[in-house]
């Protein structure tokens, strides 16, 4: 476990015993199913005396064109009842471990930004991703899947990387 800054980046492994316990936690993918270790940490990240979880999945929209949203480039119906699925099992596994949640789906560009702002707006204390290991940041801000890397550089809240493959 490594911190630099108010950011705290955990690996899939777990935690020590002497992990910060949070009353309000932002669950947040940029689009991945979100795993059983994340959903572990949050539940070692939550407050025993009544924790909220707030389950944020960010469905892709691909771009503009003319500096107008283009229908095609927006998620379409398959994509949005996928991103809708992940947020509602996330949920029922969190409710089964006794952890308030609730959650929804945002289509964006800038899911990094999304996110962060999505944290403030909420007033949660930490936020929970799975994530990728990071790559060398020169080629990692072309790789969609550096969206928790991303995340982490900009929140100023804890920010819990549970590192996935």
């Amino acid at each position: 476990m490594s911190a630099t800054a108010g950011v705290v980046e955990v690996s899939g492994d777990g935690a020590t015993d002497t992990s910060p316990r949070f009353g309000r936690i932002l669950l947040a993918t940029e689009g991945r199913p979100i795993s059983d270790a994340v959903i572990d940490r949050v539940a070692e990240l939550a407050d025993p005396d009544g924790a909220t979880v707030r389950v944020l999945s960010i469905a892709r929209v691909y771009g503009v064109a003319f500096g107008l949203q283009t229908p095609g480039l927006l998620p379409n119906r398959r994509e949005w009842q996928a991103q809708h699925a992940i947020v509602e099992q996330a949920i029922k596994r969190l409710r089964r471990r006794r952890i308030e949640a609730d959650g929804h789906v945002v289509g964006t560009r800038k899911a990094a930004k999304r996110i962060v702002s999505e944290a403030y707006l909420t007033e949660c204390e930490a936020i929970v991703m799975g994530a990728d290991p990071d790559r060398n940041r020169l080629i990692a801000d072309m790789y969609w899947e550096q969206e928790p890397q991303r995340v982490r550089r900009r929140a100023k809240i804890p920010v819990f990387l549970v590192l996935e493959g």
